[in-house]
């Protein structure tokens, strides 16, 4: 069975002191790299919110605080502070992961009317990222999942996986929830495990 691992979203605005900083961000990148150091895996993608600055899931371009919500496109639209702006330095890569083995880029989030959690598809579901067909193209049935945040962009690239047929494990140790409820790191486990996703220690 060829596997892939899929690295989410692991960028400095995600990261310590970035703009949307997710509690305890830095200390998965080591795990993340020891797990590409010591597992072969067929294809190792990174996906990459990159988003123009005009985005509508930004608090600033709506008048909004963040925190409150809106609905956008007829789904409800959580207000995130300004993050991972195309070009800049937040949207990159952080410097202490290693991109050696990476095979492919999967960017999202670039429509500036919807947003973009899973590496798979909108959150509309209206346009695919070219994600699963990359997969298919490489034959790969067997999806490793670890990355920024669990509550979010790794819970629905998580669900998402499951509903496209792949075998998927998620690697506790290696993803780190936002949080904005306390509870919600735990929920989003409980509902992944629900949807058919195994949940690594």
């Amino acid at each position: 069975m060829k596997k892939a691992l899929i690295i989410v979203d692991v960028q400095n605005d995600f990261c310590e002191g970035g703009a949307l900083a997710v509690p305890g961000a830095n200390e998965i990148i080591p795990y993340i790299n020891l797990l590409m150091e010591e597992n072969e895996y067929d294809q190792i993608v990174l996906t990459q919110d990159w988003h123009p600055a005009d985005h509508k899931s930004f608090a600033s371009n709506n008048g909004k605080k963040v925190g409150e919500s809106i609905i956008l496109n007829g789904v409800p639209q959580f207000m995130w502070p300004d993050h991972c702006v195309q070009g800049t330095f937040g949207a990159e890569f952080h410097k202490d992961l290693n991109r050696d083995k990476v095979t492919h880029i999967v960017q999202k989030g670039k429509n500036p009317e919807i947003d973009s959690y899973s590496g798979f598809q909108d959150n509309n579901h209206f346009m695919k990222t070219g994600l699963d067909d990359f997969l298919k193209y490489h034959d790969i049935q067997l999806l490793e999942i670890v990355g920024l945040a669990l509550d979010y962009c790794v819970k629905f690239t998580s669900t998402d996986a499951v509903a496209n047929g792949y075998v998927t494990c998620l690697h506790f140790n290696g993803t780190r929830a936002v949080n904005v409820k306390p509870d919600n790191g735990r929920d989003a486990i409980y509902e992944m495990i629900q949807k058919g996703v195994t949940v690594l220690g």
